[in-house]
């Protein structure tokens, strides 16, 4: 039977780009506070949770989710000083607990616990650091998944918060001052109170905040009125002698890197690397030379040396076959992460770039840590594969050996499951890499549920993880595929590039061959096909089903980027110009016209049951993007499939979301899943 959905009002607004006039009819749903809109929230929330209501297997799915999900979760420890910490979830707790520990073998205690600061666990820990005496944690909150964050001070000892409170940061850590006065932070001018969850994000600044003092009288380091996109992110050195300033302009992949002496009061800030040619991440210094890992004349990344005083640039690492993901400095050498096709590799080497050794891994998967001090003789790690629960290893740096420190049990038996890697062409014959996961010994007789993920953008790596959302989809008997798209950062900045702004189709062509090879090896149909993608993978949902509504029986977009023609005019959406073109280009916005999921909603088509996935205050990916996108297909589709939207409230775009937010979300999706594909 076909849908009846809230009745969706329009009204006469048409902008006129170059030369082409565009139609916006749902233009006022871009604000989510007005009457008409929570009106329209209330009752799309309403058909949407009726429909999944009356889905048998709901509650068993969530059951299941829940019953998986409540195991202990251990983030990767880090050391200051003589004291350990960690993140250590018990299971079902909303947020994960910090921990600290003053000695390895020692009874660990709460140093903060952000499930005490809000009923219902929508206050998060954002972000973190701890001063060099291990004394003092400077740590960051955020309320409702805004990527608004305040600082506070908390006493490591007493497990008491100091007066301090450092308001309006935003895209910024926090990093100390060597002698444990204050830190260093980013921040924006306290925007209008009723549209900060909107308003565009310009004129960061960084600025030093002593502990004990207001806010208001923080010292401004370094700002540029004169370059409104400029952002700064400010961290010591580890030697403490100097402070290093990353300049980021939105989401390009170039940065500047300047630098200041702080033993010198008067020094100025010097301009290390003062044109955006290249990214430069810093990776730490012996005395005057600094070391970066680079894509200077490397797409796949190198490590190099800069002699801040000559001004000599040196290579130590070259670029290979595989790319440089990471590096630290420990033990007096490089440790080195390399990504080979989406995969993990870590090697040691000498600080003149001899290699030491390869360190053994437990399986194809991926790697997390190895942080610490450079003199550090010990670190810890963690590994995740599909089907292999995050485990965490500490690492002797003297004799090579890795050793259990905390691993998960999960109630699920690995070997029952497999996965492999295969690889497949592209529309133009570039080369894809996708894992493919699923039971051991399934029929291929294009019959199997399959949930095709991707992302695609950003220079970002999708690589092996441990999902509870995702093992209990393929308990249900469904095949996971997760293709590396062009867009990503799997192959370096060649691979990133070749999927950007008038490269952008190539991402969606990479995504619909992949669907086409499931099809064709018979893993599955266009029957049983379900893609899913977030933020930025919400927009290679909406291309590809408005491209190609014929190939996939499902769709869920969850927190998408969906109007490629207002999308750079909210909050920190310009910054997102690097990568998609900017509408205000000519040529880019042909491009940006010519996919904008969007625009590319045609009457009369008959679209996949789709299940669009948002929150009412997104701050990052403002949620009218999914709004106007849900009211457009529900208008034009012609078929008897749903087209509903899921509005989270109280939530953001994703970060710092509570554990019982996250279960019925997954539940919801699969138990929509097996109405829509007939899984039952």
């Amino acid at each position: 039977m076909p849908f009846e959905y809230p009745q969706t009002k329009t009204i006469e607004q048409v902008d006129t780009y170059h030369g082409t006039a565009i139609s916006d009819p749902y233009r006022w749903l871009e604000d989510p506070d007005s009457d008409d809109s929570r009106a329209w929230i209330e009752a799309q929330n309403q058909l949407t949770f009726g429909f999944l209501e009356n889905i048998e297997d709901r509650s068993k799915l969530k059951e299941r989710v829940t019953q998986l999900w409540n195991y202990e979760k251990y983030g990767t420890p880090f050391k200051r000083d003589r004291r350990y910490f960690y993140f250590k979830n018990d299971g079902l707790q909303n947020q994960s607990v910090l921990y600290v520990l003053d000695d390895l073998d020692g009874k660990p205690r709460v140093l903060l616990d952000p499930n005490t600061l809000s009923e219902d666990g929508t206050v998060a820990l954002n972000n973190y650091t701890v001063s060099e005496d291990g004394n003092l944690l400077a740590y960051a909150l955020s309320s409702s998944g805004s990527d608004w964050q305040e600082w506070h001070v908390r006493d490591v000892e007493t497990g008491k918060d100091l007066p301090d409170l450092v308001k309006w940061s935003k895209f910024s850590g926090a990093s100390w001052t060597h002698d444990s006065h204050g830190f260093f932070y980013s921040a924006y001018d306290p925007p209008n109170e009723e549209t900060q969850y909107e308003d565009v994000n310009y004129y960061q600044k960084l600025y030093y905040h002593r502990i004990g003092t207001p806010q208001s009288e923080d010292l401004l380091v370094y700002d540029r009125p004169d370059q409104k996109e400029w952002g700064f992110s400010g961290f010591v050195t580890d030697c403490g002698r100097y402070l290093i300033i990353a300049v980021w302009r939105g989401t390009e992949p170039k940065n500047l890197i300047f630098y200041r002496d702080l033993q010198d009061p008067e020094s100025a800030i010097v301009e290390l690397i003062p044109e955006f040619e290249a990214q430069y991440d810093f990776v730490g210094n012996d005395g005057h030379i600094f070391w970066f890992r680079t894509d200077c004349d490397a797409s796949r990344y190198r490590l190099i040396a800069i002699d801040t005083v000559t001004k000599h640039q040196r290579e130590i690492l070259p670029e290979g076959e595989n790319t440089l993901e990471f590096v630290s400095v420990l033990n007096r050498q490089f440790v080195v992460e390399y990504l080979k096709d989406a995969c993990s590799q870590i090697q040691i080497f000498d600080l003149d770039g001899s290699l030491v050794r390869e360190v053994e891994l437990p399986d194809i998967g991926s790697v997390g840590g190895f942080g610490g001090k450079p003199e550090d003789a010990e670190t810890f790690y963690s590994f995740t594969g599909f089907t292999t629960p995050t485990t965490i290893y500490r690492y002797d740096m003297t004799t090579g050996e890795s050793t259990v420190f905390r691993q998960p049990t999960v109630d699920f038996d690995p070997d029952e499951y497999e996965t492999q890697q295969v690889f497949y062409h592209s529309k133009d014959g570039t080369r894809v890499p996708m894992f493919i996961v699923h039971k051991k010994a399934i029929d291929r007789n294009g019959n199997n549920p399959t949930y095709l993920y991707g992302y695609g953008g950003f220079n970002i790596s999708l690589t092996p993880m441990f999902s509870v959302g995702l093992l209990v989809w393929m308990e249900l008997g469904g095949v996971l595929a997760i293709p590396n798209l062009r867009g990503g950062g799997e192959y370096g900045e060649t691979w990133h590039q070749a999927g950007t702004k008038l490269n952008k189709q190539n991402v969606f062509d990479d995504f619909i061959a992949a669907a086409e090879w499931l099809i064709d090896r018979r893993y599955t149909s266009s029957d049983k096909l379900a893609i899913g993608g977030g933020s930025n993978g919400g927009l290679l949902v909406g291309a590809c089903m408005t491209q190609r509504p014929d190939l996939f029986a499902a769709a869920i977009p969850e927190v998408g980027v969906l109007d490629m023609l207002r999308f750079h005019k909210f909050t920190i959406g310009w910054a997102w110009c690097s990568d998609y073109g900017s509408p205000d280009d000519p040529e880019e916005f042909k491009a940006l016209y010519a996919y904008s999921p969007l625009h590319n909603v045609k009457p009369g088509t008959a679209y996949p049951a789709t299940l669009l996935i948002t929150a009412d205050h997104d701050d990052r990916v403002v949620p009218a993007h999914s709004f106007k996108f849900a009211a457009a297909l529900q208008a034009a589709d012609a078929g008897d499939n749903p087209i509903l939207i899921r509005i989270e409230t109280k939530a953001g775009h994703g970060a710092g979301k509570p554990t019982t937010k996250r279960i019925e979300e997954v539940a919801d999706k699969w138990a929509f899943l097996t109405r829509v594909l007939e899984m039952a």
